[in-house]
């Protein structure tokens, strides 16, 4: 009777993991073309956060925007928060880009010809870039997910 019972633990234990498998196997073929989308935080340094996002304008802006025109980027977005939070919590500008799916958000590869056509100043620009990060405090990613609330 045990062995009964261990031959019957294992039937049950395989089936649940060739259910699983397969759960797995199509949830991860239903969102590869899904939309992926990921929020970039930006903390400067107190005084500092206007010329941060003046540079983000002038030198990352465009390049998301022309990522846009080919289809790689979905949409692109940005906010700041209206007041003051504590140090720990707090940031200066959330960037929101939802890409075509996970593998246009993998591939930098395709940002290189973009920006050295919209930039063929490189040294400039590369001297912009680099301020624009020496001026911040954290700079953070967060891939993000929807969630249904009407289910």
């Amino acid at each position: 009777m045990t062995h009964r019972l261990s031959n019957a633990m294992a039937v049950i234990v395989i089936g649940l993991v060739l259910v699983c498998a397969g759960g797995t196997v199509n949830s991860q073929t239903k969102t590869v073309d899904e939309p992926f989308a990921a929020d970039y935080y930006y903390k400067a340094r107190w005084g500092y956060a206007d010329e941060f996002i003046r540079l983000f304008l002038k030198n990352h802006y465009p390049i998301l925007k022309k990522q846009m025109e080919t289809g790689r980027i979905l949409s692109v977005t940005c906010v700041k928060p209206r007041y003051h939070a504590t140090e720990e919590g707090r940031w200066d500008y959330r960037v929101t880009i939802v890409f075509r799916n996970m593998a246009a958000a993998s591939d930098q590869a395709s940002e290189e010809p973009i920006i050295k056509k919209l930039y063929p100043d490189q040294e400039t620009y590369k001297r912009e870039e680099q301020r624009r990060f020496e001026i911040l405090l954290g700079h953070w990613d967060t891939p993000v997910v929807s969630v249904p609330l009407d289910k």
